[in-house]
């Protein structure tokens, strides 16, 4: 809306695949009712014929606004296509965005050394993690590092479920245990934070073991991005340029979203991203690695409260 376009060529992104952050900039605006006047005026004036919008939930609802509003705003009539990047991991039509991989290394590289430090002392650190109401990060972390419980925004936190997991707790310290590691999505309760689960432990703990909190905060968001992250965006904008040239010119152009999906690259057009989209906590309605989560609750304490009966059974309690 501000006019601030500038034209690139291949020397002005020379070195940027290896680089974290994000060099064009970014922010969390979504255009209001008076910035779409602007904004149409501004892709007339510069002959803009598709547009590619890189980000995270906030660049989705702000494409879907353009995308709503092609009738009032000719200039809207483009190909829009929603290039998946937040280390949330959060968007609809993909499984994974840009940016996830480098967070969750960071993160684990992270909890790695707290347990290192845990060690000596015998102490159990309580992990925040970003993510918001989404808890991907949470529960990836949880599984690679051997956390004992994870708590997420997708299941609710209970006072029945912080007791059980501190008796568990004391009850291991008793017989030998020597760290213990919880990861909790910052959202994951308002009333249930990071401090007040410090709190608890440090009391309950009694002489078994001390509590501390390590909010890892906005280290996650930087650092060199993952061969993973490097690769994936590089194949993602390959296919957002064919994808337009394909729709630039066509009577009815086409605006989606891309992203890797069972193996596969796909495109998905808004009216069905927007039926994916969990509005109220901005997240998929539908999340793949919600699946893994019973393993997660098996290998940490040993139960499956689910019963899954997708679970092998030497994972169940049955077994």
């Amino acid at each position: 809306a501000a006019g601030e376009i500038q034209e690139f060529n291949w020397m002005s992104v020379n070195g940027w695949a290896y680089l974290g952050g994000s060099e064009l900039g970014t922010n969390r605006h979504i255009p209001a009712n008076s910035d779409f006047y602007k904004i149409a005026r501004n892709i007339e004036e510069h002959n803009i014929e598709g547009l590619i919008i890189i980000g995270g939930w906030s660049a989705y609802i702000s494409a879907l606004e353009l995308y709503q509003r092609r009738n009032n705003y000719p200039a809207f009539n483009i190909p829009i296509v929603c290039f998946p990047a937040t280390i949330d991991n959060d968007l609809p039509g993909a499984e994974l965005s840009v940016g996830a991989d480098s967070a969750l290394n960071s993160i684990i590289d992270a909890v790695d050394k707290i347990k290192q430090s845990a060690v000596a002392s015998k102490r159990v650190f309580v992990v925040e993690v970003m993510g918001e109401r989404c808890g991907y990060l949470a529960l990836m972390s949880a599984l690679a590092t051997g956390a004992e419980r994870v708590y997420l925004h997708e299941e609710g936190m209970r006072l029945t479920d912080l007791a059980v997991d501190v008796e568990l707790l004391v009850s291991g310290f008793k017989q030998g245990k020597r760290l213990g590691v919880i990861i909790r999505s910052e959202d994951a309760n308002e009333t249930y934070t990071t401090d007040f689960m410090c709190a608890l432990l440090e009391e309950e703990g009694g002489d078994y073991f001390t509590a501390r909190k390590a909010v890892l905060g906005h280290m996650q968001q930087g650092g060199n991005p993952t061969p993973f992250d490097r690769i994936l965006a590089t194949r993602l904008g390959a296919k957002c340029i064919s994808y337009l040239e394909e729709q630039i010119g066509a009577a009815e152009p086409v605006s989606a979203c891309i992203g890797l999906q069972s193996g596969a690259f796909r495109f998905t057009e808004f009216h069905d991203m927007q039926r994916q989209m969990d509005m109220e906590n901005r997240r998929p309605k539908h999340q793949w690695w919600m699946e893994l989560r019973p393993i997660a609750r098996t290998m940490s304490n040993g139960r499956n409260h689910t019963g899954d009966p997708s679970l092998p059974k030497a994972l169940t309690d049955e077994s």
